[in-house]
């Protein structure tokens, strides 16, 4: 290949540059975690399921947690600027194979975060259709709008999609923080009480299901990485807009979550939200603030999962473009569109995804909440948490063979702190899976749905094994991002 050709392949399969900073970066994050659709719809899934008042601390531990492994996660991306992210570091730490078995998970966890969200969508939008305009619309209808506008989004440059989620996520942000003032002013005949911030409410049974329904809240806070070939200097954007994300959620979700069992009561608070699930926090609202706010949140719940919608799609699509980049996929995966710089065939196939979970679900006469959010958001949420498990032992293995300028807290004490903390988390989440999916502990889902996961590592390991053999020049450059494309070695 001349040089001409090499430059020219490397353009061709390049995301844009230079045109995200923190701000964007960090609106991409927060609207993966949704913060409304977390405070209304986890938050009372976490009371009502598990009868435990120690959700807002729990929110804070996974915080913590959290942010010990972004300690060695951001320092892995100043060494390794990868779209695709877990894959990329896998593939560097514990190997090529295990790398491709990453991606493989990375696209099954998220798709389903995204293809989940059009469940729940028409349901959040069903009530202000009535009320505005008196009209009850099947859900598959509301989600195919959702998915067009997400669609046609995703096909945009990166920056007009992070200018679109800064309008909805500082809406969805103001709103929340109006709800979180409203209920911590107007406190229940019990008064204050501080009960969901003690260790005693949250040491206890009922533990690990809480922390296995929480856990889920947090996918999407990783995802900074993803964007770091298209951050304007990617070594401070990055650190900078993992650490005001993970902050921002975890103290949002804490503080909400308090304020919600301060205005209903800790000794009521499990009732009230087995009883009115995500009605809760605006029939709150309602009480509080008036009808007119009340109506306002909900209308910004609906906007809430559409930003999520959006935020989920662009990192699929990178996950895609550079598995294709590499060759790991076919190499139409790798194109980048010449007039935006999106991954243009990895966002079409996403949306294909959606589209074929819209009509399956919709002919099959499948309950979209049961059926699609529940499965497939709980289905995504271990997925995520295994990924960032398995991530701190590549960057702690990368470092061990990879000895520079970095200190040993972020290289050494931080991955291995941060992979004990995951497995012990990820083993809570798997033994109450019943808890999370909403099923009896008998049923073969919780086994079935975990499963699916050894399934795709053993794939992606042979996959990976095959590649090796048949296609050395390919496995030679797994993990290499922009360099593949212009064939560099290690």
């Amino acid at each position: 290949m001349s040089l001409t050709e090499q430059r020219t392949g490397a353009v061709a399969a390049a995301l844009a540059k230079d045109r995200l900073g923190v701000p964007s970066v960090v609106f991409f994050v927060i609207s993966a975690a949704a913060p409304l659709t977390v405070v209304a719809g986890v938050v009372g899934t976490a009371y009502a399921v598990t009868g435990v008042t120690g959700v807002p601390l729990a929110f804070l531990v996974l915080g913590a947690i959290l942010a010990v492994f972004a300690v060695g996660y951001v320092t892995m991306a100043r060494h390794v600027v990868n779209a695709g992210a877990f894959y990329a570091y896998t593939a560097q730490g514990l190997g090529r194979p295990l790398g491709v078995a990453t991606a493989w998970v990375a696209l099954l966890a998220y798709n389903a975060l995204q293809v989940g969200l059009y469940g729940l969508i028409a349901s959040a939008a069903d009530p202000l259709l009535v009320d505005w305009f008196g009209v009850s619309l099947d859900w598959w209808v509301v989600a195919l709008v959702a998915w067009a506008l997400t669609g046609a989004l995703g096909l945009t440059r990166v920056d007009l999609n992070g200018r679109v989620l800064a309008v909805l996520l500082i809406a969805e942000i103001a709103i929340v923080v109006v709800f979180d003032i409203a209920n911590l002013t107007h406190p229940a005949a019990s008064g204050y009480s501080a009960e969901g911030l003690t260790p005693s409410s949250l040491f206890m049974p009922g533990l690990g299901a809480l922390i296995a329904v929480c856990v889920a809240a947090f996918s999407g806070f990783e995802s900074s990485v993803v964007f770091s070939e298209e951050s304007k200097d990617a070594r401070r954007t990055v650190p900078v807009a993992t650490y005001v994300a993970l902050a921002v959620i975890a103290g949002l979700y804490a503080v909400s979550s308090w304020a919600v069992s301060v205005s209903v009561g800790p000794d009521q608070v499990v009732e009230a939200s087995k009883s009115q699930g995500t009605a809760l926090l605006f029939d709150l609202a309602g009480r509080h603030l008036g009808p007119a706010v009340a109506t306002a949140g909900s209308a910004l719940f609906v906007t809430s999962i559409v930003a999520a919608l959006i935020a989920f799609h662009n990192t699929i699509a990178r996950y895609v473009f550079a598995l294709g980049r590499e060759r790991v996929l076919p190499a139409v995966f790798g194109r980048t569109s010449v007039r935006t710089g999106a991954p243009l065939i990895g966002s079409v196939t996403q949306s294909v995804v959606g589209l074929a979970v819209i009509a399956v679900y919709a002919f099959a006469g499948l309950d979209p909440l049961v059926d699609l959010l529940f499965t497939s958001g709980a289905f995504g949420g271990f997925g995520v948490l295994l990924l960032l498990a398995g991530t701190s032992v590549a960057v702690l293995l990368f470092f061990a063979r990879t000895p520079g300028t970095e200190n040993a807290w972020r290289t050494k004490v931080a991955p291995a702190a941060a992979a004990v903390l995951l497995f012990v988390v990820l083993g809570l989440a798997l033994t109450n899976f019943d808890v999370v999916l909403g099923v009896e502990p008998s049923s073969p889902l919780r086994w079935i749905l975990p499963g699916a996961y050894v399934v795709a590592i053993a794939l992606g390991v042979l996959w990976g094994l095959a590649l090796r053999a048949r296609r050395p020049d390919v496995y030679a450059h797994i993990g290499l991002g922009a360099r593949a494309a212009i064939g560099e070695g290690r």
